[in-house]
């Protein structure tokens, strides 16, 4: 029977209660702390959560009210949420690098009464927007260093709300376990708002039993055991961070772990050894830049031996894939490779103990994903929406492929319209858009099917293939395909490309803006002597540019002439989420960087040597400016000669 059946059990605050019951002792959180772990088991995760509802309270909030977090994960923010759920609230969860008018939109859409912010940074966010925020009550803090001086009537610290909410709970005893208890499965626990890549953000209402049905599902094919840790370290308003450090965490009785902050979020989960992992395309190009600079920094023989293993572990992984058996050679050759290569590379990732992996959010290159598989990190792809509560569907141990996405979840139907936009009804579905009635409609259909904006479609074993988002896919001039994610996705495996986008559809030819990666291109730079002073100066070398071509070449040997790269341009900047370039979770706003980027889409066609441009940039205070540059186009094949470096 689901949980959700149960009365005991329909709500996440209602697990967090039968876990506390059930397993006291148990590990329910932990959060690293100067250096050392500190644990929550789940009495005390529990209690945390009453005492702050209790506290919240006392402050007035009441059934339907929102609370906002913001800040990076911390267990305080966590318990936040569950404790405006058992009152009957609706947790809002908003991007911690949220500038200014991005939060003025969201915090006022969502009507929030309550904002529970984790430092000084966020508190200071808040106060600077509180008279645009008419249903905004209450701010509250958890660290509290740089706040002492801060006397406005608003203000309140974690730790002050959660003494007067044990001071309320001695006047009225019964007050949490009567409220939790009117909780029920229908209730909404969430609005998840979207990342905002054709417009505005739209709040997902998402209910308890969309959390814990889709919790169920995912245990259904999936080695999760009690106990179990996991690192959360995703940006909590990110569906995907909610549905695994909440949802699945509650359900499963598994260990959520907080690393100290985010720049040692590497060196927490080498530490840490989580048994599972999920982490967007990004973090795992990150990686695999981080072992490709590694190897290419290490002595002529370490670079052999790497070379070697790893060429080997991906012909082997290809074999398997195709279904072909490994020769007793090439499994006692891959034996060596485990001690000398594959295991110290996984320890090194943090990755040694983890039995299953996944890479979501957006898709991740073919070449990426089998580097990581072939070196035994069980990486899998995973499917999910927002309005999905994140899963839609996942891959199977023994049918990892890069080029799908696997099977629909159980419980979950999935079909393919006239359109070829890929649609679904099952408990994840969304109830709909907070306060967008009509937006809702052109979703979700009048008979529950969700309508996921993505054009996909089933191959002959049954597995979903997502081929890009519906609305990027086109066609070239001669008629032919045009997939803009495929291709970027074919640049980024290169460790001195960031990000890329690539235009075609209805064109002769394919081009591609690239924004270079500083780190490994600045490395790259300083072995050669080639100085530099910042990012536009970097990519404005000649040197870089025959670099970045010879990259793109590459990956053009693996694409059919018609949608290789002709000509390409490297940004003077990184492509900016503050500039809606890109949403919080790095997902280029195509719509947005085709008007930004006009003169250059002009230039590539028009068969001009260079674009002029002028860009707005967005500090993080809100300030704006521009900068006007000339940036060169190149044509593959036709690249700057490059001056030998001293």
């Amino acid at each position: 029977m689901s949980l959700i059946e149960s009365p005991a059990t329909s709500t996440l605050p209602k697990l967090l209660q039968h876990n506390a019951e059930i397993d006291p002792r148990g590990a329910g959180m932990r959060e690293k702390t100067r250096g050392v772990w500190q644990t929550y088991d789940w009495e005390a995760y529990r209690d945390q959560v009453r005492d702050f509802a209790l506290g919240l309270a006392s402050l007035d909030f009441k059934r339907g009210d929102k609370l906002t977090v913001i800040g990076d994960n911390r267990p305080q923010l966590y318990f936040a949420q569950l404790s405006a759920q058992a009152l009957g609230g609706v947790s809002v969860p908003v991007y911690q690098d949220s500038i200014a008018a991005e939060l003025v939109y969201v915090l006022s859409h969502a009507e929030t009464s309550v904002i529970v912010a984790e430092d000084q940074e966020q508190v200071d966010k808040a106060l600077s927007l509180k008279d645009q925020l008419p249903s905004l009550r209450w701010i509250i803090y958890d660290d509290q260093r740089g706040l002492w001086a801060y006397d406005d009537p608003m203000l309140r610290s974690f730790v002050d709300v959660v003494a007067a909410g044990r001071a309320f709970g001695q006047l009225h005893p019964e007050y949490y376990t009567s409220e939790m208890a009117k909780g029920g499965a229908e209730d909404t626990a969430m609005i998840a708002y979207t990342s905002g890549t054709t417009g505005s953000p739209k709040g997902v209402m998402l209910r308890q039993r969309n959390m814990i049905a889709t919790a169920e599902s995912f245990l259904a094919v999936n080695d999760v055991k009690h106990g179990d840790n996991w690192l959360s370290y995703l940006p909590m308003a990110w569906v995907g961070d909610t549905m695994f450090t909440l949802g699945l965490a509650l359900v499963a009785r598994l260990t959520a772990n907080c690393p100290e902050n985010p720049e040692t979020v590497q060196r927490d989960l080498r530490e840490l050894g989580p048994d599972a992992m999920l982490a967007p395309p990004r973090i795992w190009e990150n990686m695999l830049t981080t072992m490709q600079v590694k190897g290419g920094d290490a002595s002529p023989v370490k670079r052999a031996i790497f070379d070697y293993f790893r060429k080997l572990a991906e012909r082997c992984e290809l074999k398997r894939s195709d279904g072909k058996p490994l020769s007793a050679f090439e499994r006692a050759v891959l034996a060596v490779g485990e001690i000398l290569v594959y295991g110290p590379v996984r320890d090194q990732l943090g990755l040694r103990r983890a039995r299953w992996c996944y890479t979501g959010g957006a898709p991740l290159g073919p070449d990426t994903y089998r580097f990581f598989r072939s070196f035994g990190v069980n990486l899998k792809q995973v499917y999910g929406a927002t309005e999905a509560s994140a899963l839609i569907a996942c891959q199977d141990d023994a049918e990892a492929n890069p080029n799908t996405v696997g099977r629909p979840m159980p419980n979950t139907d999935v079909k393919i319209d006239d359109r070829g936009e890929v649609m679904l009804k099952g408990p994840g579905v969304f109830s709909g858009y907070f306060k967008q009635e009509e937006a809702t409609r052109d979703t979700l259909t009048s008979d529950g099917w969700l309508k996921t904006g993505d054009a996909g479609f089933f191959d002959k074993q049954g597995h979903l293939v997502i081929i890009d988002r519906a609305k990027d896919v086109g066609k070239l001039a001669d008629g032919s395909a045009f997939a803009p994610q495929f291709i970027e996705n074919k640049l980024k495996f290169s460790p001195f490309i960031r990000e890329a986008v690539a235009f075609g559809d209805r064109r002769e030819m394919v081009v591609a803006m690239i924004a270079i990666d500083m780190q490994t291109v600045g490395t790259w730079a300083e072995k050669r002597g080639l100085a530099y002073t910042s990012f536009m100066d970097l990519s404005r070398k000649p040197e870089v540019a025959a670099l970045v071509a010879d990259e793109i070449a590459k990956a053009n040997a693996t694409l059919p002439d018609i949608q290789q790269i002709k000509r390409f341009l490297l940004l003077n900047k990184e492509l900016d989420a503050d500039d809606a370039e890109m949403t919080r979770t790095r997902k280029v706003r195509r719509r947005f960087v085709a008007e930004k980027y006009v003169n250059v889409i002009d230039a590539f066609y028009g068969g001009k040597p260079q674009a002029e441009v002028t860009l707005e940039v967005t500090f993080e205070d809100g300030r704006k400016s521009s900068v006007s540059s000339t940036m060169l186009i190149h044509d593959l094949g036709v690249v700057v000669p490059v001056r030998k470096a001293a």
